[in-house]
């Protein structure tokens, strides 16, 4: 039988120490097995200080994609000075029966994305997980045609291919934070903005 895993997602910190420390607390107090970071960690690659810590202090694994307030450098960096903790840009993590594949930056910030390369990434990173039952995508930025486009920024029309190609169970993303908190349906996939607004979900 399936076990159920239980994740904590948010996105968009941006060095907000005190958010970290509140949502390292309550990823114990919800018991989750798992915490997804969607981007924007930092602000514009300014102190990485105490943003993985009090996750890794709390004894739960960090998976991690960069936005584009930090380069890759940087999301590479804090998942090799903390253990439990990954960076999936273009890589997949299997845990609990579960494939989590990610993709990163955005089409604007300090490593710029364009279409092209948001489809080799997430079909890189999706490889590894193709014969998974169950999946999740990660990305920084919103998939075109979600309600994230409220805003006035268009988002990716190949994370939006990824998501009705590989039909993962939930896409996550942050990036826009006006609709951090928004939820719908792309075909099976449920879709959530966790921008600075967290969710915990089962799978």
């Amino acid at each position: 039988m399936h076990k159920k895993t239980k994740i904590l997602a948010v996105g968009d910190i941006h060095g907000d120490t005190g958010l970290v420390k509140r949502l390292a607390e309550k990823a114990v107090k919800e018991n989750v097995d798992l915490v997804i970071l969607a981007g924007d960690l930092t602000f514009a690659d300014m102190s990485t200080k105490n943003l993985i810590g009090p996750f890794i202090k709390a004894k739960k694994q960090v998976l991690l994609v960069h936005g584009n307030h930090e380069g890759i450098a940087t999301a590479d960096f804090l998942s090799e000075m903390y253990p439990d903790t990954k960076n999936i840009h273009g890589y997949s993590m299997i845990i609990n029966d579960v494939g989590i594949f990610g993709a990163g930056g955005a089409d604007l910030g300090i490593d710029p994305m364009n279409e092209r390369v948001f489809k080799k990434v997430i079909g890189k990173a999706h490889s590894r997980v193709k014969n998974i039952d169950k999946k999740i995508l990660v990305t920084h930025m919103h998939p075109a045609g979600s309600k994230s486009e409220f805003s006035g920024f268009k988002g990716s029309r190949s994370i939006r291919d990824a998501i009705e190609k590989y039909k993962p169970d939930f896409a996550i993303f942050s990036h826009i934070h006006e609709a951090g908190g928004t939820e719908e349906n792309i075909g099976k996939t449920k879709v959530i903005n966790v921008s600075r607004k967290e969710k915990i979900f089962e799978i």
